[in-house]
């Protein structure tokens, strides 16, 4: 039988989600930190399954993992992986399914929290503090600006609606027919958008043209009061800039689930302000897109060990 490494298994709980009797599997729940910590684990493994882009694959990465004949990943597109270097090497990629929906709701979870100040009434109420020490934004009424309305984008749109939010949205490639679809209105352009919302959430594919699209200048036009969610990628917003204006309470407060580095270091000022609502990635991280990832990893591996891969993405 061939082995199996799964890696950054963080709750434990890949081998309680599908049929594995196919291959020996390894699971590890700690991430690794450097690629030299990554080989020494999996060194001798043909099959490796990697949970999103927790881990990259390199091409240093791949000429030194030469038993390795197939790499999954949870998705159909993971950005830490250099399809080019492990074609090169003979590695076949494949991916899964999965849901936005989860991401969805995180994103609202992020908006609430930070509208009506949770952590700080849930803390002072748990350690016999005030009563009643906030007083917590309304939504109904408020403008929503999502830089993005995609799959995801457009299903947080909807949820704004329900709330009795304006919606605005952006994108440099959203039409005006594609924002009415949503009963959204097109903002024109990003300046204005952001100039305009109380909440600006980020959803959209961090690529060449949207690597620090939100900078100095783009936070500097947000409303004081407004607060920034991004449960999209972290690079979308530039992470300096940002703690910057968080600090200096330039705008009135952030949501993040997603870091430039993950998992976020002990220490890092994103864990301590008090201005910043985070959680630790888990827009994806639920029960039904967990049993799809690995249900469809384990149809993957069965599909390859049978001749006929499946899902595959080179």
């Amino acid at each position: 039988m061939l082995r199996c490494a799964v890696l950054d298994d963080y709750q434990d709980v890949a081998l309680g989600l599908a049929d594995w009797s196919r291959v020996r599997v390894t699971t590890f729940r700690d991430h690794f930190a450097s690629p030299d910590e990554l080989v020494a684990a999996v060194h001798d493994h043909e099959i490796v399954v990697a949970m999103r882009e927790r881990t990259p694959f390199t091409a240093e990465v791949f000429e030194r993992l030469p038993n390795l004949r197939l790499l999954v990943t949870t998705g159909m597109r993971n950005a830490s992986i250099d399809l080019a270097a492990a074609r090169a090497h003979g590695v076949t990629v494949c991916g899964t399914g999965g849901g936005s929906t989860s991401t969805v709701e995180l994103t609202w979870a992020l908006i609430l929290g930070l509208a009506r100040h949770l952590v700080t009434e849930t803390t002072a109420l748990r350690t016999d503090g005030p009563w009643q020490s906030t007083l917590g934004a309304d939504l109904h009424g408020r403008t929503l600006g999502l830089l993005g309305l995609g799959r995801i984008g457009s299903q947080v749109a909807a949820i704004g609606r329900a709330f009795g939010m304006d919606v605005l949205a952006w994108s440099q490639n959203l039409t005006p027919e594609r924002a009415a679809e949503h009963g959204v209105r097109l903002a024109p352009d990003l300046d204005t958008l952001l100039a305009d919302s109380d909440v600006v959430s980020v959803h959209l594919v961090l690529g060449d043209r949207t690597r620090g699209l939100v900078g100095e200048r783009e936070l500097a036009l947000m409303k004081p009061t407004a607060h920034l969610v991004n449960t999209s990628r972290a690079a979308i917003v530039d992470q300096a800039a940002l703690l910057r204006a968080l600090r200096e309470r330039r705008i009135a407060g952030a949501g993040l689930d997603v870091f430039e580095e993950e998992p976020l270091p002990a220490g890092h000022e994103f864990r301590t302000l008090p201005n910043v609502l985070a959680t630790p990635h888990l827009g994806y991280v639920s029960e039904a897109n967990y049993t799809t990832f690995f249900r469809e990893i384990a149809e993957d591996i069965t599909a390859y060990l049978d001749g006929s891969p499946i899902r595959v993405l080179i």
